[in-house]
């Protein structure tokens, strides 16, 4: 299974820096070409993107839509016409930003074929954004991608989101996203092997969300007027949001395992935990080896045959499900640290010593809790949504996939 962590592992959008996507699964080369029914050359193996503006508060023409992202080779667009194009840099134009925009039908859906890449599908509201062409650490054309969080960015004050996805020879990967923040509703419907629907919100839900999350304490601050609802990782990193919220939580969490199991189980098998010397150390399943190689102490986990180790996350690690729990591709500590990420940001790893936990009834219940994420799945009417990156651990993230897609269809739903 692909998840968002694999699915967009080296997006890091930001105001200054240009963004490298990474491919999810195997890399694909350059897709060949083929021709749309009106002549225009077109990725092989590409699929109707229909785009549906039900959002009742801006009108089709003051929408606009960018799918960007990586066709495994180089960074790339989709054109209105469903063209695969290569990011330049002298796609700037005279005011120093692309136009990469896809304008919506007059009325009713909108259609773009979307190839085979990894990337992000962009809607904005009211005013185009600004993406900037940019050359990458290897010198090669990249772009920079809007940072609605960061008060300095170009596309701030654009009301804009985005949803996510991979379209590879295995099929068509997607979600819906609010790990960086929420501005608009969005569902994905996918058509293929079946009929599928996420992320779609429940009535009047997108008021909700802003008022929960600025009713909780502590979170008031992530609330951007009616713009958006910025993640408390990022509000961390912007002085928005306290850097030791949870550290009280986690140092509850290491203390209770101080002096009992905790068991996390795994596509792997099941790993039984124990902390000492401030270290939370697994030890895995019989033949199982762990991989990586180790890291320095204190700057992430570590692995070695048979053992899995952790030190004490930070509440940044924590909300980013990174640093000491970031998550190799590795089958062993990966997985693990997935699973710990999750339990941490749903408040269950102290009263819950069998790790994951799957009963969402169980979970945000302590006063020291996620509330961002909390407020996300409240919304949504399937409970489904990517609050924070291991949203997915135990099934619980806003994400479809399909081996054999025929269509998919991104909706601005109701305000």
């Amino acid at each position: 299974m692909i998840t968002r962590r694999t699915l967009l592992g080296g997006l890091a959008a930001g105001a200054a820096t240009a963004s490298g996507i990474t491919l999810a699964g195997r890399a694909l080369g350059s897709p060949l070409e083929a021709r749309t029914t009106s002549g225009q050359k077109r990725a092989a193996g590409a699929v109707p993107l229909r785009i549906l503006n039900n959002s009742g508060a801006y009108r089709n023409s003051s929408v606009w839509v960018y799918v960007v992202g990586n066709d495994g080779a180089q960074q790339v667009w989709v054109g209105p016409d469903g063209a695969l194009k290569p990011v330049a840099l002298g796609d700037n134009g005279p005011d120093g930003y692309t136009d990469y925009a896809i304008p919506l039908a007059a009325s009713g859906t909108t259609t773009v074929q979307l190839p085979q890449m990894s990337g992000r599908i962009y809607v904005a509201l009211g005013s185009k954004l600004k993406f900037k062409a940019v050359k990458d650490g290897n010198g090669k054309p990249a772009l920079a991608y809007p940072a609605g969080w960061v008060s300095g960015d170009p596309n701030y004050d654009v009301l804009h989101d985005c949803a996510e996805f991979t379209h590879n020879s295995g099929g068509l990967y997607c979600n819906t996203t609010m790990v960086d923040m929420f501005s608009v509703p969005l569902a994905i419907k996918l058509s293929g092997a079946k009929e599928q629907t996420t992320g779609t919100l429940k009535d009047g839900a997108r008021d909700r969300i802003f008022a929960d999350v600025k009713a909780a304490e502590g979170f008031d601050r992530l609330v951007i007027g009616d713009k958006r609802v910025i993640a408390p990782g990022h509000g961390l990193d912007s002085g928005l949001f306290a850097k030791d919220y949870l550290a009280p939580a986690i140092d509850e969490a290491w203390s209770a395992y101080a002096s009992k199991d905790l068991t996390v189980t795994t596509n792997a098998g099941t790993f039984t935990g124990r902390v000492s010397g401030g270290k939370l150390t697994f030890q895995g399943p019989q033949g199982i080896k762990g991989q990586g190689g180790g890291t320095p102490s204190g700057s992430r986990g570590s692995a070695r045959i048979g053992t899995v180790s952790f030190d004490k996350p930070s509440t940044r690690d924590v909300l980013f499900c990174d640093g000491t729990l970031a998550a190799p591709n590795d089958g062993t500590l990966g997985p693990v640290a997935a699973v710990l990420g999750a339990a941490l940001n749903r408040s269950t790893l102290v009263s819950q010593a069998h790790q994951p936990t799957t009963d969402p009834a169980a979970f945000y219940r302590q006063r020291l809790t996620n509330h961002y994420a909390k407020a996300m799945h409240a919304a949504t009417q399937d409970g489904r949504a990517y609050g924070f990156a291991f949203d997915d651990v135990a099934g619980f993230a806003s994400y479809i996939e399909d081996s054999a897609p025929k269509e998919i269809t991104l909706t601005l739903t109701p305000f």
